[in-house]
């Protein structure tokens, strides 16, 4: 059974802001359940989690990295059972059509005989959408889903069709098998607002995986919030407010990684192209969800640089002589962390 986000309406002014702080803290709360709560469930990766977390409380669309046996899908089913949304997953292959994912018209006949199209909806049609193995799939199928991202709806006949509320995608990537793949473009990159990296678990989280996962009783997610919990917690995170340093410290740090923009040495010689305008938005907005999720009523300069690579290292890329002598985004945005004047 979920618990319940209430919001007051229009209030005067101190009592409209102690309306605002209580609601805040009441998300916070409910927010940190939810944590603990797939924490139960999902080992070792309580990072993987928060940033999850981070993302749909912001509105936005994740892209999983890890290779297979680190929990991706079970993440996914977990979140949407204890976020109470619909989930569906996709394998994505490459014959997975367009229509396979957004639904098509069928052609049916009524009883006097008239014929006409009936839409039916694709699996696209949920809140949480897993798109595992994302890169499998053609260019031609990813452009479908990146429309679905972009803009909460899709198009089928000339007709707009709107996606339930909240929508988020959940992608996941194998890092090491290439074969056979289509690299995500840059413009579908872009729309995912965290990249979240999962790494193996330590060797006490693994013990507790293989102990707690092998018995009989195996832990199952539970239920702490639902579809309109959600959607009022992200419309909270728009009003956490956020002071000039940290406005100042998203700008510095994301026009540092721009080629042409900086006098950082490392960008000037490493970097092809860097992060645009919406990454400074998602970081924005990630940083209001982060402060949020920990119980602050607004954000500080450590979120960004806490924050810096999940939603920088998807949208920068390096020369070819930078992959060449093994340099890598990460570490390019530690160096950028470390030497970018963001106080």
């Amino acid at each position: 059974m979920s618990a319940t986000i209430t919001q007051g309406g229009d209030r005067g002014s101190q009592g409209g802001d102690e309306a605002a702080i209580a609601d805040m803290e009441q998300v916070a709360d409910l927010v940190q359940k939810a944590k603990t709560a797939i924490e139960k469930v999902i080992y070792g990766q309580s990072l993987v989690v928060e940033e999850s977390l981070i993302t749909l409380l912001a509105g936005g669309h994740v892209l999983l990295i890890g290779v297979p046996g680190l929990a991706k899908t079970r993440l996914v089913q977990t979140l949407g059972t204890v976020l109470g949304l619909d989930d569906k997953r996709v394998q994505f292959t490459p014959d997975l059509m367009p229509a396979d994912i957004i639904g098509s018209e069928v052609l049916e006949e009524d009883a006097e005989g008239r014929r006409f199209f009936r839409f039916i909806q694709g699996p696209v049609f949920c809140q949480l959408l897993m798109a595992d193995e994302i890169n499998r799939a053609s260019p031609r199928t990813q452009s479908a889903l990146l429309q679905a991202m972009q803009e909460r709806r899709v198009s089928v006949a000339g007709q707009y069709h709107d996606l339930p509320k909240p929508f988020h995608v959940l992608a996941t990537q194998n890092p090491i098998e290439q074969e056979g793949t289509y690299p995500l473009p840059e413009a579908q990159l872009d729309r995912f607002l965290m990249q979240v990296d999962i790494t193996y678990p330590d060797m006490e989280s693994e013990r507790e995986i293989i102990l707690r996962t092998t018995g009989v009783d195996t832990p199952e997610p539970v239920q702490v919030l639902n579809a309109e919990d959600l959607l009022k917690a992200q419309q909270l995170v728009r009003q956490v407010p956020v002071g000039d340093s940290v406005v100042t410290a998203i700008l510095k740090l994301v026009r540092a990684g721009r080629p042409d923009a900086t006098d950082v040495k490392e960008v000037k010689e490493q970097v092809a192209w860097g992060p645009g305008p919406r990454a400074s938005q998602a970081l924005m907005q990630a940083v209001r969800a982060r402060a949020l999720l920990q119980g602050r009523l607004s954000p500080s300069v450590d979120d960004v640089l806490a924050l810096a690579r999940p939603v920088l290292q998807h949208r920068m890329a390096l020369n070819f002589g930078a992959r060449a002598d093994g340099y890598t985004l990460p570490a390019l945005i530690d160096v950028l962390c470390q030497r970018v004047d963001v106080g």
